[in-house]
């Protein structure tokens, strides 16, 4: 049997080794594709998928929801169904609307140096993570809350342990946590951009950004309506926070005069701003959505009040229109309006039987008032005529 040849051993080379393929590079989402984001707070009432199909009606490309009711602490299951969070991504994704932002419970306060009133808000804002997640929402956006008797030093610790407290054992994923900025009215904390940027920086291992809303900015002195004064403001929120780090705008005229330091939206182009204001801050440059100086994605979205019907869908095409991008809109559906006819009446009716409580428990306040003031000039008088007697 003839020998088999000697076959020589192969030098080992590092090259052949294995190496796991890295994983891909997420794909961007559906909507963030250059072009500029408008949308307005809609309502979830009936349903989450009411609130898309809304937006999409108000010739929306982006949206703002609660997850929950914002003014209860139970305002709803911390845990939205699979189904229902599920038939709501996939409806999204078919509309192409994003980001989509929520806002958090109005009643959590991250600041508050009371116990109870803190451990309530971060367990609050805990499920507003969840509830968040489960959506697939963008941004989750969190007032930092009333400061009390506490420092402003004191506050910000608190507000950056709050949410990290809150953020525990939850994956945030692409979820973004924003801080607004706020009006300055009483001691709510974030009126000036240097408290928001401190927070930022304490939460700086965490995705977080800032949210800023225009009348809030409006109010607490920050002159957003001349063109210097938006040149100024610009420069001090590249200062304190980074414009690449606010990713949302909350576009809301103002009803009060700069520096007023109380929160009162108005209809875009009829309040204290101005129309020529909100040209001037859609169509900047560095708030845009184009590279290089703007961010991709960024998005407006507007809290304006509902007083008539179709006064949102008004709103949203002011903003298209001040943007110098009618023609690009989204088409609105004719006659569309968050708030109906119907509705009207009967938030109408309620705010009379809301005024008529009041004005009841103010004629008994009153009433008693007067009664004790009768009963002590009596009381007084009797004094008076049984010292006469004495004397």
């Amino acid at each position: 049997m003839p020998e088999q040849p000697l076959v020589q051993p192969t030098e080992f080379d590092p090259e052949d080794e294995y190496r796991p393929e890295p994983e891909p590079e997420p794909l961007p989402p559906v909507w963030m594709d250059g072009s500029l984001r408008i949308g307005i707070h809609t309502s979830i009432a009936g349903s989450y998928l009411k609130a898309l199909e809304s937006a999409r009606k108000l010739g929306c490309n982006a949206l703002q929801i609660f997850s929950a009711s914002p003014r209860m602490w139970q305002g709803g299951t911390a845990r939205i169904p699979d189904v229902d969070a599920q038939a709501f991504r996939a409806r999204r994704d078919e509309l192409r609307l994003g980001p989509l932002v929520i806002h958090a419970n109005y009643l959590i306060n991250l600041a508050s140096v009371q116990r109870m009133l803190q451990t309530r808000s971060i367990q609050a804002f805990h499920d507003e993570i969840v509830r968040a997640m489960a959506l697939g929402a963008d941004f989750l956006v969190v007032h930092p809350g009333s400061r009390g008797e506490a420092t402003m030093g004191q506050a910000i610790s608190t507000i950056v342990e709050s949410v990290k407290q809150a953020s525990k054992r939850a994956p945030m994923g692409s979820l973004r946590i924003l801080i607004e900025n706020t009006a300055g009215m009483g001691t709510a904390v974030g009126a000036r951009l240097e408290e928001v940027g401190d927070i930022l920086a304490g939460l700086r291992n965490l995705p977080v950004g800032a949210c800023l809303d225009t009348a809030h900015l409006f109010a607490a002195g920050y002159d957003i309506k001349s063109e210097a004064g938006l040149a100024s403001t610009i420069g001090q929120i590249d200062g304190a926070i980074g414009l690449e780090n606010v990713p949302v705008i909350h576009v809301n005229d103002s009803k009060i005069p700069l520096g007023g330091r109380v929160d009162r939206h108005e209809h875009i182009g009829k309040g204290k701003i101005g129309a020529e204001a909100f040209a001037r801050i859609l169509r900047h440059p560095r708030f845009g959505s184009a590279a290089p100086e703007g961010l991709t994605g960024r998005a407006f979205v507007a809290e304006t009040p509902i007083d008539d019907p179709g006064d949102d869908r008004r709103n949203v095409a002011a903003l298209w229109e001040l943007a110098g991008l009618r023609e690009q809109a989204p088409e609105a559906e004719k006659g569309f309006s968050m708030l109906t006819p119907a509705l009207k009446k009967k938030i109408s009716e309620n705010r009379k039987i809301e005024k008529k409580r009041k004005d009841n428990a103010e004629t008994l306040r009153t009433q008693r008032f007067a009664g004790n003031k009768t009963r002590t000039k009596k009381s007084a008088a009797r004094k008076s005529k049984a010292k006469k007697k004495r004397g």
